[in-house]
């Protein structure tokens, strides 16, 4: 098992604190390997449930306190896998946590929309969450020098990280990704919502894929997609709730000269984005390169930021002249900027960047991304 960045974390939250403990993620990305761990190194007396079968999901939708006595009596821990499909699990939850004072507790969910909606108000003070996504180059980094990982760079950027895939040769690397892309990815936005067009999500998948790093207008994909507005936005706060993209803000302190109303789209994973575009080939017979790399860089950090609680604000910067930041971070120690090109050596900083903000900017390129990827963030 290659020890993912919020083990640690888990478990001292486990030893020390009573708060139930939620971990979100998308399917496939290794959360219930994640609790089987800390069932086996906790030393706690555990009782395993999967949501995913429908006797545990009856079990847990009664709210009825002598059921969750019994069932958890002699217990020491109760972790409830996929909890997402038991409907109200807020409420069970607080039952547990108020009634049962002794019995800690630990939720994993593969779609933050409702486990997160249906969990926020009733275990206010009494929840942690952690995020678990597909792997990350610092995790594997655990098991790999600086050498080896720049060796699998491709492999990386074009077939992603999540666990089955990175773990498998490349000739089955294809077969796995299309099958999370068809069995996994939309599981939960189609069982948990109701979505009139099902196709068109894909659609919206791949209009977007095609889109990574730059603006999304979503008065464009409104007529691409022959959908109304609230349908589109609806459908991509699903797949962002679904942990398949996020988005990226722009960052404007002077809306006269800067853009502050159009998003970028990311993709968590690069193996997902490119099995949604049907592109799997290798890099010297690809168009996206710049894509692909960008991607990765910012899903990395992203993945960085919430595994280490980074106080970190994630934006790009663009003028409606074109000057543009890739990507630009704000802290309390202010802004730090960064260009993200695979290929280039050299960078000016602009000149209205410098003149407006002063903030440093930095290069992430072939050279430079695992120091980027791999510098401590404690």
């Amino acid at each position: 098992m290659i020890e993912r960045s919020i083990q640690k974390g888990c478990l001292d939250h486990l030893e020390k604190r009573r708060k139930m403990m939620l971990i979100y993620g998308p399917r496939q990305s290794g959360k219930t390997t994640l609790v089987k761990f800390i069932e086996k190194t906790s030393g706690l007396r555990t009782l395993y449930l999967s949501a995913d079968l429908s006797k545990n999901e009856n079990l847990l939708m009664q709210r009825d306190l002598k059921v969750y006595s019994d069932l958890t009596e002699g217990y020491e821990l109760l972790i409830i896998d996929e909890a997402q499909r038991v409907p109200d699990i807020g409420l069970v939850l607080k039952i547990m946590h108020d009634e049962i004072p002794h019995l800690k507790v630990i939720a994993t969910g593969s779609s933050s929309f409702d486990l997160a909606n249906s969990t926020s108000e009733p275990l206010t003070g009494r929840k942690r969450v952690f995020y678990l996504l597909p792997l990350s180059v610092e995790e594997i980094a655990g098991e790999k020098n600086k050498f080896e990982l720049d060796l699998q760079l491709e492999d990386l950027l074009i077939y992603g990280l999540y666990p089955e895939v990175y773990t498998s040769p490349n000739n089955e690397k294809k077969e796995i990704l299309t099958d999370l892309s068809e069995s996994y990815l939309f599981k939960d936005v189609l069982q948990l919502t109701t979505v009139k067009y099902i196709a068109k999500i894909r659609d919206l998948l791949r209009l977007i894929a095609f889109q990574v790093g730059q603006q999304v207008s979503i008065h464009e994909l409104t007529k691409k997609l022959m959908l109304n507005r609230e349908t589109v936005e609806r459908y991509i706060d699903l797949l962002e709730k679904a942990f398949v993209i996020f988005r990226l803000p722009a960052f404007s302190r002077n809306p006269r000269n800067e853009v502050s109303k159009m998003d970028k789209f990311y993709f968590y994973d690069n193996g997902i984005r490119n099995i949604i575009i049907d592109n799997l080939k290798p890099l010297d017979l690809r168009t996206d390169i710049g894509s692909l790399w960008e991607n990765f860089i910012v899903a990395e950090r992203r993945k960085q930021i919430l595994y280490h609680r980074l106080n970190v604000h994630s934006y790009f910067w663009r003028t409606y002249s074109g000057t543009e930041i890739d990507y630009l971070e704000e802290t309390d120690n202010g802004l730090m900027g960064y260009e993200i090109k695979i290929k280039k050596d050299k960078f000016a900083i602009p000149k209205v960047w410098k003149a407006d903000y002063g903030g440093e900017l930095k290069l992430i390129n072939r050279k430079s991304y695992l120091d980027f990827l791999l510098k401590n963030n404690d």
